[in-house]
């Protein structure tokens, strides 16, 4: 691992300015209450996220799974391990690897539908690479429309973080398309919201049933002339009674006496309305769909759109996991390229566990292919062509 001091090839004394711009508000504020737009980005966050075991595993899943893919650094179409930009993304910062920043990046998109990655700058060369928090974080717009700067706002106080001397801006902002705003991506978890209510509330209401003796309440009815009534302090009396000696599930069960002409009606409901389970189950089921992860991964009941697990789980690679890491790859190589030309950020999937079915079906159909030469199979597998001792290719 190369160290901060020699990165660029040299020692040098690192001067104040290459921390991130935000860290100081961070530091003085802690506790301090984010600020976002009129979205209630917080409010989702802490019910859809904070409260809900469905999207709190959709979310870790996608952002754990594509912080494991590694990354690597080709230059003029070759791996380049000692290219600068190699030990920058495998050291962003000095508290996080590469992996802690990039799952960072990835549930952020995943819970705001916006990410953000601010470039702390030595002599013009980006030296780290931090994460902003998304709610955090504000598009200042040029006269045409465009970003033009970043605001990143704690507590009331804003630090603006706007272009270097060459033009370059020091914000990468990844979003996921939003049809109704041209500044900020639009999250699974705000599609999932509804889902995420009734499943949600589903729990809330089983709660509840077992709070009451896990069966429906009911009523308890006089049964004496319609013109006597029960006294104030008779009253008070059966309801305590009932609080402290049958509420709770540690008194279900117990016997109810009952004095004075009263009689307990149950007010059963029918199997319909007590179906809640197939219910939270169906709501679940659309959590998983906002997300895009097969219900079987998460192991929720009724869905078997795939044959086995093995089938779901390349699925939810393919479909969601890898589309996701490259679309992150294209935006870093894209927003870095001013700064470190010829360098190409690309998605290392050939040793990915989950896609060996895959290469074994594709490495058997190219051995059996006996019109094709090595080379031409090695390029169809992905692999680059054979170097001899003397640095030439062979087959």
């Amino acid at each position: 691992m190369l160290s901060f001091n020699t990165f660029f090839g040299q020692r040098r004394t690192v001067p104040e300015t290459k921390d991130s711009q935000t860290r100081a508000l961070i530091a003085l504020t802690g506790q301090g209450r984010a600020q976002w737009t009129p979205r209630e980005y917080e409010a989702l966050a802490r019910e859809g996220f904070a409260k809900n075991a469905v999207a709190y595993r959709c979310v870790r899943m996608i952002a754990e799974a594509a912080a494991s893919v590694p990354l690597r650094v080709d230059c003029d179409g070759r791996h380049d391990t000692a290219h600068p930009l190699s030990a920058l993304l495998e050291r962003p910062n000095a508290e996080q690897g590469g992996a802690d920043l990039r799952e960072a990046l990835y549930a952020s998109l995943q819970t705001a539908g916006n990410a953000y990655i601010e470039a702390a700058e030595i002599d013009g060369a980006p030296f780290e690479l931090w994460a902003l928090r998304s709610e955090r974080v504000q598009v200042v717009p040029n006269a045409k429309g465009w970003p033009e700067a970043y605001d990143y706002t704690v507590n009331g106080r804003a630090t603006r973080i706007a272009r270097d001397g060459t033009g370059w801006l020091k914000v990468l902002h990844l979003k996921l398309w939003h049809p109704l705003d041209d500044w900020y991506g639009f999250s699974p978890l705000e599609a999932a919201a509804f889902a995420i209510d009734v499943h949600n509330a589903s729990g809330a209401w089983n709660k509840a049933l077992l709070d009451n003796a896990a069966r429906p309440s009911g009523a308890l009815v006089y049964g004496g002339k319609a013109s006597d009534r029960l006294s104030a302090e008779q009253f008070e009396r059966l309801k305590s009674q009932l609080t402290e000696d049958h509420a709770g599930i540690d008194n279900a069960g117990r016997p109810l006496l009952l004095e004075g002409g009263l009689d307990w009606k149950p007010m059963s409901l029918s199997p319909a309305d007590m179906d809640f389970i197939e219910g939270k189950h169906a709501a679940a089921r659309d959590i998983a769909l906002a997300f895009g992860i097969p219900a079987q991964l998460l192991g929720i009941p009724g869905d078997n759109a795939y044959a086995n697990y093995r089938e779901a789980n390349a699925a939810f690679w393919r479909h969601t996991v890898l589309p996701l890491v490259e679309k992150t790859t294209r935006s870093l190589s894209n927003w870095l390229s001013p700064k470190f030309p010829g360098a190409r950020i690309v998605a290392d999937i050939d040793g990915l566990p989950a896609l060996s079915a895959e290469r074994e079906a594709l490495w058997a159909r190219l051995e059996a292919a006996t019109f094709m030469d090595a080379s031409e199979k090695r390029r169809l597998a992905g692999l680059s062509e054979k170097l001899s001792a003397y640095g030439d290719t062979y087959e």
